[in-house]
């Protein structure tokens, strides 16, 4: 696999700790002192960071900070619309699709030089 896709396949694990990390909370730890929940993200996103910084390491061997960022959101995104449906059972809008095609559109101006040779 090339560098690209370890990147991206290590930045896709990283973000489903971070979603978790972030707002898993709100549907397990919601009843419970937000010390504790605070200390449970933490401990999850202690896995996230162990799994991002490699990957970030790797990518930009090949990728600008830019390029890896938007990536980084892209994938986000990806992950985040299926975990907000299937864990914390909210109905997806259509602003999750204008948030998408903004995020496309972002990615585009960042990677059309790779894409085109420009």
């Amino acid at each position: 696999m090339n560098r690209i896709g370890i990147t991206i396949l290590l930045l896709c694990c990283s973000n489903v700790f971070m979603t978790f990390a972030w707002y898993g909370h709100l549907r397990n730890l919601s009843h419970r002192a937000w010390i504790i929940a605070s200390l449970a993200s933490w401990g999850i996103a202690f896995f996230e960071y162990l799994i991002q910084v490699p990957a970030n390491r790797i990518g930009h061997e090949l990728l600008s900070v830019g390029q890896l960022k938007i990536l980084q959101e892209v994938i986000t995104l990806s992950v985040f619309i299926p975990f907000s449906i299937l864990y914390m059972k909210e109905r997806i809008s259509l602003d999750y699709l204008w948030a998408g095609f903004c995020l496309l559109g972002a990615a585009f101006f960042l990677f059309r030089s790779r894409i085109f040779g420009a």
